[in-house]
């Protein structure tokens, strides 16, 4: 597939099939994205690939400790407010057209909280990629940069492959349940994590492309 047909191509998936991803397949992934560009060859991420009894100990421990109404338990800082304004609204242009294509009404309160508990359960896929930073540059931007890069890498190759998969912030809500079972190294912070597996082609929220910005880029130098 070309550049361009992969870029294309590529969605957010919440749907999985309930079939093995091969190890060998993984390691595969894993190296391509490891060709992500770098602050000068610093590469200051880890991929951590998590399947099988280790993974289902996490995803009931996210839910478990979120229906309890624990508090947020991330490694990384986020806003406090919340995203707002134009970014608020692209949030839930994306859920709008989520709930509209999976036929959740607007008062169905249980469909939408089972929604929501899909993703503290990493939408049931069969690995979740944990993306870590070395905890010396917890603090570092260019870091977060650089990991972000990693994790668009590690994305589009797993497309390449036929996997889908989808970054998915709520599946380390509860950082500490991830880094216990995912057995993360104390000199990590944990950023996101991606789920992954095969698509299920007939759960038709996967078919939904949300709308690119196209205002948000300018051009300064350019004749005419």
């Amino acid at each position: 597939m070309d550049h361009e047909s992969l870029v294309q191509s590529r969605r957010s998936t919440r749907g999985f099939r309930d079939e093995v991803v091969p190890r060998e397949l993984m390691v595969e992934i894993v190296g391509l994205a490891s060709r992500a560009p770098s602050s000068m060859n610093t590469q200051p991420w880890n991929f951590h690939v998590v399947s099988g009894s280790p993974l289902e100990r996490i995803r009931g421990g996210n839910t478990e400790r979120m229906l309890a109404g624990e508090a947020v338990d991330r490694e990384i800082t986020v806003a406090s407010h919340g995203y707002q304004g134009v970014h608020r609204e692209r949030q839930i242009e994306i859920a709008v057209q989520l709930f509209e294509a999976m036929g959740i009404e607007r008062h169905d309160a249980e469909r939408r909280q089972d929604w929501v508990m899909r993703g503290f359960r990493q939408f049931d896929a069969p690995v979740s990629v944990v993306v870590t930073v070395d905890a010396d540059l917890a603090d570092d931007t260019i870091a977060h940069f650089d990991c972000g890069a990693a994790t668009y890498g590690l994305v589009l190759a797993a497309t390449s492959k036929g996997l889908g998969c989808v970054i998915n912030g709520q599946g380390i809500m509860q950082s500490s349940v991830v880094r216990d079972h995912a057995s993360i190294p104390d000199d990590e912070v944990i950023m996101t994590c991606v789920a992954m597996g095969w698509p299920d082609h007939d759960f038709v929220a996967n078919d939904v492309v949300s709308r690119r910005v196209a205002d948000n880029v300018s051009f300064v130098g350019f004749e005419g």
